[in-house]
This record gives C-alpha cells, sequence and structure tokens, in this order.
C-alpha cells in the first residue's frame, strides 16, 4: 500500500499472539472500528490455549502505529515478521 499514489500510507506486517482469554473476543472487529486502518488476515491457528494470526495492517502510519499500540493493550503480543514470507 505505501506506493507512490498513496502517498504517506503504510503496510505493516506482524504476527499476533492472543492470549486464552481473547480467543473468543472480537479483536480485528474492534480494531477496524476504532482506527482509520484496513487488514487483511493472512494465515491463522486458533486452539483453546491461544490465537496466532499473521496480519496485514494498512493505513496512514500514524493510525497504524495507534492500532498497533491499542493491540498491545488489550494483551495481545505483536511482533514483526521479519522476513517477508506471505507475500
Amino acid at each position: 500500500m505505501a506506493t507512490k499514489a498513496n502517498p504517506g500510507m503504510v503496510r505493516e506486517r506482524v504476527y499476533l499472539t492472543f492470549p486464552r482469554e481473547l480467543i473468543k473476543e472480537p479483536v480485528l472487529s474492534q480494531l477496524s472500528r476504532q482506527f482509520d486502518v484496513i487488514f487483511n488476515i493472512r494465515g491463522s491457528t486458533v486452539t483453546k490455549e491461544m490465537g496466532l494470526v499473521a496480519l496485514e495492517i494498512d493505513g496512514k502510519s500514524s493510525e497504524v502505529v495507534k492500532a498497533i499500540g491499542w493491540l498491545k493493550g488489550k494483551g495481545v503480543t505483536v511482533e514483526p515478521i521479519e522476513k517477508n514470507v506471505i507475500e
């Protein structure tokens, strides 16, 4: 999304690890309502114990930073995807 046609826009690729108590909560739905971002789930694994999601978050840099901070505040572990293996 960070292209010449969309200056100021970024795409962050992250792994989200959801603890047990958040697995059934609509966290990503809340994220998209509270922040001006678009997300794309690229992969996921969910068990009774935890959830792991590979996520792309697109939007203005400031909104993406706020959205990631909000996720961390909810108790979600956010880690950057170092190597782009899902493109």
